[in-house]
């Protein structure tokens, strides 16, 4: 009997902080407290004091814990968090981050095979030509990079400057073998009415298209990648309320205090404090869920036209069979250029443009962007619960107390938790008896904006057959139709369209000096 009794006095010592037996008990506090770098050893007291001075790890008894110490604990109580919630997320921030580099590098790979089976095809179909189309060529394919990689690139205007700029070669290699080299003001005679003779027939219509198509998908995965780690680095800094970080001190170290420098919290009293804490990040779950189903399904749709890679690697083909029109129409687009110009240079009249569509069959050619995208996918959706079950899961894998064992509720050692566990996000919080959340942090509320809007996106609702994303984003941008027509230097209008009449009242200029010499040799 008297072997029980003793036992018990000791758990009742230890676990109501009622005695510490022997000075000993702060020795074992400051061991830990300087192992885990937490502040100055000169801030322990020698032995047991009475805690009348503390703010949260308030006690009857005589405490290990000055001030000064509390307010270290409560620093090394957030940093202790942050730190875990940062771990939690690192290998989905490497996922992203190595994938976002995996995906631009491939495009740019892309960029090159390209451009390679385009000068190729140039220099077995057509010989004459191919060494000048080069350096168009290479423009093309830049300027279509650099609207990947988030360019505020118009898809129609790139597209149709590279078939302005290789009609004049085409004129003169291909539809007129027997002229020599044309000047360089009789080439930009040329390349001004290309865009009235058509020459290409639909093929700069159906590039653009196929480029806008493709392009705008895989500059949205691109961008809503970027998101991803944006949202990442905002809850890797989430900046806790004064509530949390007062339950949190209370939570790991408060019974450092009381010389209980094993102890860990019950799983129950856990959950209350840390989906306290993370009640703001847990509202971020349903948009990060749909974020990465909107993923699946844009890659679902990255497809026939919307495959970037299937476009591209046809590009080479479509031009081909581009030029391959314009040299078979070679004499009476000679003739419509003749005319064309003499209207330009006498009446400066409105040219209409009749559609000549051109279904051009793009090849297929690897899937090395789909395998890539397959398989970052199945990796994401591995995290699609992290905000969700954050809080549930360092409790389990890192903080509480195990099944069955003694553990710290906030005041005591006990066998199990008593109080209401509360479920996660902030509606729940209410009923929370260890922290107070007053709302949602204006942090996470403006990061669930941006997922809301790139979701949006990513599921089509919002994307424009044609233009960029920060048109998208900003409601700009012109809606209407291609090369219209709808205003020419006669009609003297201003506006979006101003930039288009001054640029062909300037072509037109400039080969005023050069028309007569050409109507000499007709």
């Amino acid at each position: 009997m008297g072997v029980l009794w003793t036992n018990y006095v000791f758990f009742m010592a230890c676990c109501s902080g009622l005695g510490f037996g022997s000075p000993n008990r702060c020795d074992e506090v400051r061991k830990v407290f300087q192992l885990r770098q937490i502040g100055p050893n000169q801030l322990l007291p020698l032995s047991p004091r009475p805690g009348l001075d503390l703010q949260v790890c308030m006690s009857k008894n005589l405490t290990c814990c000055t001030k000064k110490m509390e307010e270290k604990y409560q620093v090394a109580a957030r940093r202790d968090i942050q730190n875990l919630v940062q771990t939690s997320s690192s290998s989905l921030k490497f996922l992203i981050s190595r994938n976002v580099a995996a995906f631009q590098e491939a495009f740019e790979v892309l960029m090159r095979q390209a451009e390679n089976h385009t000068n190729a095809v140039f220099q077995e179909s057509y010989r004459n030509m191919a060494d000048q189309a080069v350096g168009p060529v290479r423009e093309l394919f830049t300027d279509i990079s650099l609207f990947l990689l988030g360019s505020e690139l118009n898809i129609d205007d790139l597209v149709q400057r590279f078939f302005d700029a290789l009609f004049p070669l085409v004129y003169n290699h291909l539809m007129n073998p027997g002229l020599s080299d044309l000047s360089p003001g009789y080439a930009e005679c040329v390349r001004s009415s290309s865009r009235d003779v058509r020459p290409f027939g639909g093929a700069p219509s159906l590039l653009a298209d196929q480029i806008a198509r493709s392009g705008v998908s895989g500059k949205l995965l691109l961008q809503a990648l970027h998101l991803g780690i944006e949202v990442i680095n905002t809850t890797d800094h989430l900046q806790l309320s004064r509530e949390c970080r007062r339950a949190l001190l209370k939570m790991h170290y408060c019974p450092h205090c009381q010389g209980l420098t094993q102890s860990k919290p019950c799983m129950g009293y856990c959950l209350n404090v840390m989906r306290g804490c993370l009640a703001s990040m847990a509202e971020i779950d349903t948009h990060w869920r749909e974020f990465v189903r909107s993923l699946e399904g844009l890659s679902a749709r990255m497809h026939g036209p919307q495959d970037l890679e299937q476009v591209l690697l046809g590009v080479h083909t479509l031009l081909h069979d581009a030029v391959g029109h314009a040299q078979k129409n070679g004499p009476r687009l000679s003739a419509q250029v003749r005319s064309s110009l003499r209207r330009d240079l006498v009446f400066n009249s409105r040219n209409s443009r009749e559609s000549n569509p051109h279904n051009t069959l793009v090849r297929v050619s690897g899937d090395s962007l789909a395998v890539r995208r397959r398989d970052f996918l199945n990796s994401l959706r591995l995290y699609r619960t992290l905000y969700g079950g954050l809080a549930d899961q360092l409790c389990v894998s890192e903080l509480a107390s195990g099944d069955g064992l003694s553990c710290w509720n906030g005041t005591y050692i006990v066998k199990s938790y008593t109080l209401r566990v509360v479920g996660n996000g902030i509606k729940a919080q209410s009923a929370n008896p260890e922290v107070k959340v007053k709302g949602a942090d204006p942090v996470i509320n403006q990061i669930i904006d941006k997922l809301k809007h790139i979701n949006q996106l990513l599921q089509g609702k919002s994307i424009p057959k044609l233009g960029s994303l920060d048109q998208i984003e900003t409601g700009s941008g012109d809606a209407e139709g291609r090369y219209s027509g709808d205003c020419d230097d006669e009609d003297g209008c201003g506006g979006s369209g101003g930039g288009e009449v001054k640029r062909k009242v300037s072509r037109v200029s400039k080969c005023k000096s050069h028309l007569f010499l050409i109507l000499l040799n007709n």
